[in-house]
């Protein structure tokens, strides 16, 4: 995917996202973070587009602390969202494609620029999930291109750095596999204690289990927003990514 076309996703999720808190209402809980209602949900996603915002904006080098979000609840909360995904979508339309400033895990990416557009992306799709399902009914589609490369994204990035509680006492083989997003889109995980898991595409050989389906369901369920459609193999794998791979 191109950084277009995370920006594209982007702009779109984050409209849905304002969408369904609003007619959840911010009260309402929100069930894949039991101890969320719909306004942490706003200050969260709100927050981090602010933050996100401000490393395009001044090209910041160094990291720096996520901010809290406003005092605010109701129609402001949302309003202050909307703000707060608008100035990120302008901001990131408007970045020169040279920017430099910081970013914070391995995943390949071309630039900042692109890491950034495509970060903020999944950032949003997930949690206009949660905000979907804290308003009921049926949530928005996630096409198998984007949700294969969040995937990637997760695997690659995320859990590349030593901070990943994803561990296992003896070396242990993970894959996993999106059966609709092409042959490129399977994923050997190798674990063991003493480092973060180290994954590679299309690995072959033998594994130990297998996490396996469509790659919008696989998506969420990796990112523990749903159930993992299909295991094969032994399944304790499953549960220890269940309960360790929180981010």
């Amino acid at each position: 995917m191109e950084t277009a076309d995370f920006l594209q996703t982007l702009d779109r999720e984050g409209r849905l996202l304002a969408a369904a808190a609003e007619q959840a209402g911010t009260d309402a809980k929100v069930p894949a973070c039991p101890a969320w209602q719909v306004r942490d949900l706003l200050g969260h996603t709100g927050a981090v587009h602010r933050w996100a915002t401000a490393f395009v904006a001044e090209g910041c080098a160094e990291p720096r602390p996520i901010g809290d979000p406003p005092d605010l609840d109701g129609g402001e909360l949302v309003a202050w969202y909307r703000d707060s995904h608008r100035r990120l979508v302008d901001t990131l339309s408007c970045a020169p494609a040279g920017l430099e400033c910081w970013t914070f895990h391995p995943a390949p990416s071309p630039s900042p620029l692109a890491f950034w557009t495509r970060r903020q992306a999944h950032e949003t799709t997930v949690h206009r999930y949660d905000a979907e399902t804290a308003r009921g009914g049926t949530a928005s589609p996630v096409a198998a291109d984007f949700a294969a490369d969040g995937i990637d994204e997760l695997l690659r990035g995320f859990h590349a750095r030593s901070r990943s509680r994803v561990r296992t006492r003896e070396p242990r083989v993970l894959r996993v596999r999106a059966v609709d997003a092409g042959p490129e889109a399977v994923w050997t995980v190798r674990l063991t204690a003493e480092a973060p898991p180290a994954t590679v595409r299309a690995a072959p050989g033998a594994a130990d289990a297998e996490l396996s389906g469509p790659a919008d369901q696989l998506y969420l369920a990796l990112w523990n927003r749903a159930p993992v459609p299909q295991v094969t193999g032994d399944r304790s794998l499953a549960t220890l990514w269940r309960e360790t791979s929180g981010i």
